[in-house]
């Protein structure tokens, strides 16, 4: 959504401070095209080449042309065709300087990582090409501290994006902490690897990158954001709560700053419940109300700004149905499902959590059935998919204990043996339900 990247980029300008953003001003005025402000878009690629001239002689160079292409194809998108052709010239004579066999294009690790930067930028779909160009400029020069941080943040997010159980991790880890070695005072890297560290259940040595970051008064709107994250699912929510108020004062329409509010909301919600044992009345029951119109809200405004945050729509499904409203719970989900193009791992993540949905609070075990069963069948490993399997396999066999001749149950549940590769399993279950349904066509023909 071209709102959402505008704000994510301003937030990026203003409150990250790092030495490797110059390649958003030119991200900037590739969005200012796409809104019809050409005139902004060239003063975007003006900054950015401002900022160029702080850089070093050879790298500035190359990296460069990333900008003088992109003002030719500006200039070439307004009619102005000889400020264009300006601008081509230098790209080439700039090739030819750097003995290039193509008059337009240089094979350089800069180069790389510039596209690499752009590509983290713009959505998950485009992380493993980020990886890649990383990682291509990596094998040139595998000590730079720019193209270390871009590659462990893009394995980083791809780590949590594909969220595959077990695969990755360590990984992900080495990346990380080899960033920090070369950027030691990036309290950014630190965030990330504090994140990580939680995800791995080494929660007491993440807290420690989390308070190291928290006293660098660099980049304190990003650290404050992941910081939140971190101490939400530590259940912490009043000093997560805490955090995203102060970053939200700085950046009042991110997307994501709304969505972690209304998360902690709604875990708020869910601790107070859960403090009640589930029978929440008189004074406590209207606080919950409260804060689960306060987590609808943030939730919704965090839509507004990205009507693709696919996860989102599942916590709003939860909050309206703890407002007791389901048709609108319903509502989000068919929403959700008509989206375009949304990716298989999440795809995966909204047929799990709909059958979740439909097996609990709609009561319709027929209906969790089918969503797990669309997740499962996706082929692509990940935590959903295996949450999706153990939660199917549960709710069969406890339909088989209330009905041991449950011929469809027995040969889904053959099919789950089967995926799980355990074959013996499997074979009971699909003779069980041969013999079964034989038995019934029998009894259906004799006569009475």
């Amino acid at each position: 959504e071209i709102t959402d990247l505008e704000n994510r980029i301003y937030s990026q300008i203003e409150f990250l401070d790092t030495k490797f953003n110059v390649a958003i001003h030119s991200l900037l005025a590739y969005v200012k095209h796409l809104k019809g402000q050409n005139m902004e878009a060239l003063q975007s690629l003006k900054q950015a080449e401002d900022l160029r001239q702080t850089e070093h002689v050879g790298q500035s160079e190359v990296r460069r042309l990333v900008t003088w292409g992109n003002y030719a194809w500006l200039y070439y998108h307004m009619g102005r065709l000889e400020e264009a052709q300006i601008y081509l010239d230098k790209v080439e004579s700039t090739c030819k300087k750097f003995a290039s066999p193509s008059c337009y294009t240089v094979e350089s690790p800069e180069m790389d990582c510039e596209e690499g930067w752009a590509l983290l930028k713009c959505g998950g779909r485009n992380y493993e090409r980020a990886k890649a160009c990383f990682e291509k400029a990596l094998e040139v020069d595998p000590d730079n501290p720019e193209f270390n941080t871009g590659y462990a943040i893009a394995v980083y997010r791809l780590d949590g994006f594909n969220r595959a159980p077990q695969t990755g991790e360590v990984f992900c880890l080495q990346t990380l902490k080899r960033a920090i070695e070369l950027n030691p005072e990036d309290p950014y890297i630190k965030s990330l690897l504090a994140l990580k560290l939680q995800d791995i259940g080494q929660e007491a040595e993440g807290e420690k990158y989390i308070e190291e970051a928290l006293t660098n008064q660099s980049s304190q709107t990003y650290v404050f954001r992941y910081a939140a994250k971190f101490y939400r699912r530590q259940g912490s929510v009043d000093k997560a709560l805490h955090f995203l108020k102060i970053a939200l004062r700085a950046t009042p329409s991110s997307a994501f700053l709304h969505h972690q509010i209304g998360l902690c909301y709604r875990l708020q919600v869910f601790q107070m419940k859960k403090g009640s044992k589930w029978q929440a009345r008189g004074r406590n029951r209207e606080c919950i109300n409260r804060i689960i119109k306060l987590a609808i809200s943030h939730l919704e405004f965090a839509l507004e700004q990205k009507p693709t945050m696919e996860i989102a729509y599942v916590h709003l499904a939860d909050m309206y149905f703890e407002a007791g409203n389901v048709k609108k719970a319903e509502d989000v989900y068919k929403t959700v499902f008509s989206l375009k193009s949304i990716e298989e791992e999440k795809l995966q993540d909204l047929y799990f959590h709909y059958g979740q949905f439909n097996q609990f609070h709609k009561k319709s075990e027929a209906d969790a059935i089918i969503y797990y069963l669309k997740a499962i069948k996706i082929e692509k490993p990940s935590f959903s998919r295996d949450k999706s399997l153990n939660a199917l396999e549960k709710l069969l066999l406890r339909k088989l204990q209330g009905n041991e001749v449950d011929v469809e149950s027995l040969s889904i549940l053959g099919f789950i043996h089967k995926l799980k590769g355990e074959m013996h399993e499997a074979l009971e279950c699909y003779e069980r339900a041969l013999r079964l349904a034989a038995g019934s066509e029998n009894s259906v023909g004799r006569a009475p």
